[in-house]
């Protein structure tokens, strides 16, 4: 489908008194809305302020008086021919006018309207804007000019498209004007932007490290003996997690010397560990293995220390007295070279005297492990003692434990399951690399498939890079992650992305945060870059800042949650520092309230979590603003998840496919605390459910009922229903990709406007909810006949359905096309931490779900069958009932807030309507919206009204009446409801005749029942009139003859359209049918259609090829590739392709209904044709 549109934007800006608006280069037709706000110059009375406005324009709609002696009118929306060298003098510009009026007013001039597709970039329409007011553009600067947004303190940027940025796109999403304000740049405000002062002002960067708390506080306390001294040290060295350095152990073994104390051995080369105390009752020997790594690959084959054991000074110790040789000389390593060390542990064969457990632990185990860069960011090499800390293994806290991220080497094979290339594949590529030019996207992969990154190696690879065409910004990130070591490579990567836009950079922010990791030296780059953007627009800083609090604040409370190497959470702390310095002062004021409130709010909702039931109540009640603040759940996960869906939105905007994706904002402040945007007029699926009871979750029309009563309108209501099939659709491409699971009807939400999105998800990539050894989550994604209910517009598959299933193909195939970008960002998250996203398995349920090999049209036929699957998985619709068992809460009626019946918008009350004097079932009309039911006209008489009125209530809407009268009044006599069940196959339209009489003496004894049940609100809200009762035909229409469903058709007529798919490659003709849709069948009854082709001319019939069968449906939807092998061009272009739809019969003949017949020498078979063809009575074998 293609949905490419121009986009009216509005732009307001100051006229000048007395401009001409300029001439246009050739006769156009613009439709113009002129603002003019005329301000008083002196206090006059209204009425004659308004004569002078009706005598200078009489051609205003109105003229509105304002509070602040103000009066602001509109123009009408007229057309205005404008032919070339023709000025039009602009409103209040005739001299004699303007100084008649001068004395008490002055003008000012709004305009707009400007019709452009969202690919303009804002340059252009910013020298639209100036054309109104400037004859010659060659004498303006643009740069001094920015469009702001109206209401909003943003302002677009200059140097990329309109379609970019994320205001733009929300408007075009929600439907909403466009509505932009000219202005200087100077004129900008600039209260958060660094100032003259912050420039000359100091920068103390210690001020700003540690926002994290300290691992120790400075003690101010004066020891005056030797054992003091020592016990101090001891005590600051305990606090540092036991870490004692060689000069501490020298300074103590001089200070005891002096005063004739017991000396200590001090070892002469040491290496110290972090919390690895607990450990030397288990181990017997310890020994290192020295690695220099490059692009995460070993530059030579690892070096093993000699194995020794611990000594104790102050606390445990290791000691050896080895010298690590590696045979490379210094000037051949690269410049991003590491050293990394690795701590193994060999048991103590005598721990825990325990035979068999020796036994499964026998093997050495690795307790901890650290890397350093050679070379410092000056590139000098690194000398001297070093105090490193080891990171511990998760094995060590879990011995044994067969976990997740547990192989530090996962990250190297995932190069070789994504590329799926072998060293013989690698050298041919890298022999081939510059006929790949003209493929840009390949770069990352011949960079991968380097034989060497040694000294000799970098020029050639460096001299590729640099005439390499330029990576799309998206496309270069990948030049970011850790198996890219090489800072020239990280450079030109950087500098690739610097083109994107703040909007798009913003996209993407986190991905780079987490890429810091794998840089060698704070000084780089990505850093730079970082920080230079957040300079420049507060939306990234603030951004910026929010992502290293959450990552510091995670890092924290578990080393292994967060950064894993400690080096990193150091490197983090001096980033925020440097961008706090860097802000100024209105910024990092702004941001220090920021964390301040979010830490109160975050303490107020811990305690209304912690908070009985009855005062959480009112906590809720005063404070409703906390409803935003989560607490007890990390947040991280929904952040990637939401920023995934937001970037495929993207995508999908950007190939003119708008599913109209609902996006809502999350952020993590800490650890298992966070904040989710709110979006307005939605509810959770659960809620619509068991308004039809707590078996709601099996009926089919719970959502449509819901939608229509909140768009009673049958435009709204279409509008509403067109809407629900296109967020359909994209959450269905979404959470699959995703692996988005527990997926229960709580953590689906549905807006008043159609709008369906998910929440929640703390479950993605596959890792499904459990109930035992059984997944929750058993259908592909979500799609229950309640949701094809509204998409097909009843019971019955329509053509809705088709479009349904062609939007889902449309954007599973788009997203498959950007497979790398994903897998890309979801790579350099897998250190950061997150319970599901560790390492290679969760990489490749993405692989696996997008399907990067497979053709599109095998791609369709696949998400096809995902389709079928999830609509006929009966375990989504349990799995909806069990969580709606498992939140059932007796509550009565609905509270205050909620509609007191489900067809009512709100609850109305008899001082509002009036007494109801008499109330009766008048008759009863067969209506069909869109299946055939009966409706039950009732009239009404109410005090001081002399005519009656009339609304339409069904049977179901008088059940729900009368079980929540039951529910409100259980100790009153209420009159007996009639039975909903029929016995045997009686005539619709004969038991609506006995309803009806039953119904009117259920309605005449509960109007005659205690003033209490006849005067409630509920009675009221049921017979106050609604949206639907004042568009239906009243008593006068009921002699009148409703719209008849479709005729059946008369023999041997043929009527319906079939959509086709046809293409060839590898001498094998592809013939994909898609869809069929307004079949008609000889009886009238829903065919079971399915499709046969022959290539003709085929005596023997051996080209039959045939689909499945579809049950019940005029308008089916296959999806299946029928494919005929070995056939030549020149053989094919001899052939017909004949097609027939059948109705499969189970006790007589299969119906023909209709075929057609395709002369393959019209079709280009050097391309794909997809087209709708008509089906005729062609004949068939």
């Amino acid at each position: 489908m293609n949905q490419k549109r121009s986009t009216v934007v509005h732009i307001v800006g100051p006229l000048p008194n007395g401009t001409l608006i300029p001439c246009f280069p050739q006769s156009q037709h613009y439709h113009m809305k002129c603002l003019v706000i005329v301000r008083f110059k002196a206090s006059i009375s209204p009425s004659l302020a308004k004569w002078c406005v009706v005598l200078a324009a009489s051609f205003y709609i109105f003229v509105q008086h304002q509070a602040d002696n103000t009066f602001r009118m509109v123009l009408n929306s007229f057309k205005w021919t404008i032919y070339p060298k023709m000025k039009i003098l602009s409103a209040f510009t005739h001299p004699h006018l303007h100084s008649f009026l001068n004395p008490w007013m002055t003008f000012s001039f709004m305009f707009s309207v400007f019709l452009c597709p969202v690919s303009s970039p804002v340059d252009l329409l910013i020298m639209q804007a100036l054309c109104w007011v400037h004859d010659d553009l060659n004498q303006v600067d643009l740069s001094s000019y920015v469009l702001k947004v109206c209401g909003q303190e943003e302002v677009l940027q200059n140097k990329h498209s309109l379609g970019s940025h994320e205001y733009v796109q929300n408007c075009r999403k929600w439907e909403t004007e466009i509505k932009l304000q000219l202005l200087f740049l100077s004129t900008m405000r600039r209260d958060l932007a660094r100032t003259a002062e912050d420039d000359i002002s100091p920068i103390v960067l210690e001020k700003y490290l540690g926002l994290v708390e300290r691992p120790f506080k400075e003690s101010s306390t004066q020891y005056k003996t030797v054992d003091n001294v020592v016990q101090s040290v001891k005590n600051l060295c305990c606090a540092l997690d036991e870490v004692e350095t060689p000069a501490i152990s020298d300074a103590i073994k001089k200070l005891k010397r002096s005063v004739n104390l017991p000396r200590t051995r001090s070892p002469e080369v040491s290496i110290y560990a972090l919390n690895l105390s607990f450990l030397f009752f288990s181990f017997e020997k310890y020994y290192l293995m020295c690695a220099l790594t490059h692009n995460n690959r070993n530059l030579f084959k690892p070096v093993q220390s000699k194995k020794v054991g611990t000594y104790k000074s102050f606390f445990y110790h290791i000691k050896w007295d080895e010298l690590i040789n590696f045979p490379i000389s210094v000037a051949l390593l690269p410049l991003e070279a590491m050293l990394s060390l690795s701590l193994y542990g060999v048991l103590n064969q005598n721990a825990n005297n325990s035979p068999d457990s020796n036994k499964q632990r026998k093997g050495p185990e690795l307790l901890g492990k650290v890397s350093m860069p050679l070379f410092d960011f000056r590139r000098v090499l690194s000398r001297g003692s070093k105090l490193l800390s080891l990171w511990t293994s998760p094995q060590v806290l879990q011995p044994g434990a067969a976990g997740k991220g547990k192989n530090p080497s996962e990250r190297i094979i995932l190069q070789v399951l994504l590329f799926v290339l072998s060293r013989a594949d690698k050298q041919l590529l890298w022999d081939q690399r510059y006929y790949c030019r003209d493929y840009q996207h390949s770069l990352p992969k011949i960079l991968a498939s380097a034989p060497s990154w040694d000294w000799g190696s970098m020029g050639e690879i460096h001299s590729l890079l640099h005439h390499w065409p330029p990576l799309s910004p998206v496309s270069a990130l990948e030049l970011l992650d850790s198996k890219f070591a090489d800072t020239e490579v990280r450079k030109v990567a950087v500098s690739w992305i610097e083109s994107s836009s703040d909007d798009e950079l913003a996209d993407y922010l986190p991905q780079l945060v987490q890429a810091v990791k794998f840089e060698c030296h704070l000084n780089n780059a990505l850093v730079i870059f970082l920080l230079s953007r957040a300079l420049g627009n507060v939306n990234i800083a603030h951004y910026l800042y929010c992502q290293f609090i959450k990552i510091l604040n995670h890092y924290s409370f578990n080393n292994l949650d967060a950064v894993q190497d400690p080096a990193f959470g150091q490197r983090y702390d001096r980033i925020l520092g440097v961008l706090l310095c860097l802000c100024g002062t209105g910024l990092r004021t702004e941001l220090e309230k920021q964390t301040r409130l979010v830490q109160l709010l975050g303490a107020l909702a811990e305690k209304v979590r912690q908070a009985s039931s009855s005062t959480r109540q009112v906590s809720h009640g005063c404070l409703s603003v906390l409803t935003v603040i989560q607490v007890g759940e990390d947040l991280r996960q929904d952040m990637l998840a939401l920023q995934m869906i937001r970037i495929m939105d993207r995508i999908w905007l950007q190939e003119g496919l708008d599913l109209r994706i609902v996006n809502f904002k999350c952020i993590s402040t800490g650890k298992d605390k966070g904040m989710v945007e709110l979006v307005p007029s939605s509810e959770t699926l659960r809620k619509i459910q068991v308004e039809n009871g707590v078996t709601g979750s099996f009926k089919d029309k719970p959502l449509a009922e819901w939608l229509r009563k909140y768009n009673p309108a049958e435009d709204e209501y279409e509008k509403a229903s067109e809407n629900f099939i296109y967020t359909c659709a994209g959450c269905c491409v979404a959470t699959y990709i995703l692996g988005i699971c527990d997926r229960h009807n709580d953590n689906i939400m549905l807006r008043s406007t159609g709008h369906m999105f998910h929440i929640d998800f703390g479950k993605f990539l596959g890792h499904a909810q459990m109930i035992g050894s059984f997944k929750r989550d058993r259908a592909p994604f979500v799609l229950t006949s309640d949701m094809a209910y509204v998409i097909n517009g009843g019971e019955r598959p329509t053509s809705r359905f088709q479009l349904f299933v062609d939007l889902c193909s449309q954007a599973y195939n788009l997203i498959r096309k950007h497979s790398n970008l994903f897998l890309n960002l979801l790579s350099l998250m897998t250190q950061s931490g997150l319970p599901e996203l560790t390492g290679v398995q969760d990489l490749k349920y993405v692989y696996d779900a997008l399907q990067p090999q497979t053709t599109d049209a095998e791609a369709t036929i696949f998400f096809t069958r995902l389709i079928e699957s999830s609509l006929g998985s009966v375990a989504t619709k349990f799995n909806f009932f069990i969580h709606n068992l498992a939140q059932l809460r007796f509550s009565g009626l609905p509270s205050n807030d909620e509609p007191i019946l489900s067809f009512a918008p709100r609850t109305y009350t008899m001082k509002q309507d009036g007494r109801i004097r008499d109330a009766s079932v008048f008759s009863f009309q067969k209506r069909y919206n869109p299946d055939k039911h009966y409706t039950y006209v009732i009239r009404i008489l109410r005090e001081g009204q002399n005519e009656p009125q009339f609304v339409f209530r069904t049977f179901d809407e008088f059940q729900e009446l009368h079980n929540k009268l039951t529910i409100l009044f259980p100790l009153w006599k209420l009159p007996g409801f009639p039975s909903k069940m029929v016995l045997g196959r009686t005539h619709i339209k004969d038991v609506a005749s006995k309803r009806k009489v039953e119904l009117s003496s259920y309605v005449h004894n509960l109007m005659r029942s205690s003033t209490e049940v006849t005067q409630c609100d509920i009675i009221y809200t049921f017979f106050h009139p609604i949206a639907r009762d004042d568009k239906t035909e009243g008593v006068e229409g009921l002699s009148k003859t409703p719209d008849m469903p479709p005729v059946s058709p008369t023999t041997g007529r043929v009527e319906g359209e079939v959509k086709l798919s046809v293409s060839y490659r590898n001498s094998t003709l592809f013939i994909m049918v898609m869809h069929i849709k307004d079949l008609i069948s000889n009886d009238g009854a829903d065919p079971n259609p399915y499709v046969k082709t022959y290539l003709l001319p085929d005596p023997h019939k051996t080209s039959k090829r045939k689909t499945k069968i579809a049950r019940k449906t005029r308008n089916p939807t296959f999806n299946e590739m029928l494919v005929y092998s070995g056939y030549s061009k020149e053989t094919l272009k001899q052939r017909e392709l004949q097609l027939s739809v059948l109705s499969a019969e189970s006790l007589r003949e299969n119906c023909y209904l209709g075929g057609i017949t395709l002369s393959l020498k019209d079709f280009d078979l050097s391309r794909e044709t997809v087209k709708w063809y008509k089906l005729t009575t062609v004949p068939y074998f």
